[in-house]
């Protein structure tokens, strides 16, 4: 490690307290965008990480790539549905914290395939906190779930952490499901008073629409734009004024990793639910985000996309993170406009690697940033 990098790790730790040096981990959903981002950072952190996931994307550009994700985890290429090898990987790790990622991730996918959805997102939940009974040692496990668990009444009106559950499509629906496995869970097996017996403690977290660099995902609307503008093709815009919870990816994981070692040192205080989204000036609707994606870029075009066959998306979303900010000490630090710098400036970077880590340096190194 170059004194670059090293005083990089050194910085980060800082904002963690040294907490996950030499720790092990267990990320599912290692070799994805959004568990990519976790890998780095944790990489950075000096843990000890165990991955658990689908083969990477070939993309030479996909982050997990990048950032040579096999030289800094041990990884184990597997399905979450396959509960023999996962109960297997996890007893294998005996990790003080995992951290659940794998998903299966997109809305539209999940009107085409909802029962693999359902299997992944809900089953692959219950198979992974199966493994963890078989643990005998004290681990905290991180369930990531989405914003869209709550059901959707379509009103400007935060959703916190006690509001109902629901899902109109199946991958909103499948995640809700994987909320009601966990709590079970939590009061059937890992009950927070009988915690000095089997000494694990859950938490989900809730986050919002998330952008940054190294995502090449198909129908995504920020992999989507990426591709246009490279290849000066319009950009197919289908729902241009639905409202989503945008954050950069920074901002969650940097949430995830915060919760976790709050409850590995104080369980009784952080299990349950925690919303992760950003700040109020930052909820753009989808036609803000390309517009100014677009400008940030230096030029580009798009067009409205007809509304017939198009299956149902929510088209107001909007988190309450009081709890979060209030109780964990956390709060997003950048605003939509910096988070699509950010993200452009990845993709049109030759030196991806390096930007990688030194947009993680500059992440916790710097000032909240607010919308202009």
């Amino acid at each position: 490690m170059g004194l670059k990098q090293g005083r990089m790790e050194n910085m980060v730790t800082d904002s963690f307290s040294g907490f996950y040096k030499g720790r092990k981990i267990f990320l599912t959903g290692h070799t994805g965008f959004k568990g990519s981002w976790m890998l780095a950072l944790l990489n950075l952190l000096g843990a000890r990480v165990n991955g658990y996931a689908l083969v990477p994307d070939e993309n030479k550009n996909a982050l997990y790539n990048v950032i040579g994700g096999d030289k800094i985890c041990k990884s184990v290429i597997a399905d979450i549905r396959d509960k023999e090898e996962l109960k297997k990987a996890v007893v294998s790790a005996q990790p003080d914290i995992i951290i659940h990622m794998a998903a299966q991730p997109l809305v539209r996918y999940s009107y085409e395939n909802p029962v693999e959805t359902f299997e992944v997102n809900t089953i692959g939940t219950a198979n992974l906190l199966e493994a963890v009974k078989l643990l005998q040692k004290k681990c905290s496990v991180i369930i990531v779930t989405t914003d869209k668990v709550y059901e959707n009444k379509e009103w400007d009106k935060a959703y916190r952490e006690t509001d109902r559950l629901g899902g109109y499509d199946p991958y909103s629906a499948s995640k809700a499901a994987a909320e009601i496995v966990v709590d079970s869970y939590r009061n059937s097996f890992f009950n927070i008073a009988d915690y000095h017996v089997h000494q694990k403690a859950i938490a989900s977290a809730r986050a919002g629409n998330v952008i940054g660099g190294g995502d090449w995902s198909a129908d995504r609307i920020i992999p989507d734009l990426i591709k246009a503008l490279q290849n000066d093709q319009a950009i197919s815009i289908r729902n241009p004024g639905a409202v989503r919870p945008w954050q950069h990816v920074l901002d969650p994981v940097a949430g995830y990793l915060l919760l976790a070692r709050k409850l590995y040192e104080n369980p009784a205080d952080f299990s349950g639910a925690w919303n992760f989204g950003p700040a109020s000036d930052a909820t753009f609707s989808v036609i803000d985000l390309v517009e100014k994606t677009i400008e940030v870029w230096g030029g580009g075009h798009y067009i409205i996309a007809g509304s017939a066959d198009q299956p149902h998306e929510a088209g107001l979303l909007k988190l309450d993170i009081k709890k979060s900010v209030e109780q964990l000490g956390w709060k997003p630090k950048l605003a939509t406009d910096a988070s699509i710098k950010y993200t452009i400036e990845w993709y049109k970077s030759n030196e991806k690697e390096a930007l990688t880590y030194s947009q993680l340096e500059n992440y916790f190194n710097s000032p909240v940033h607010r919308n202009e």
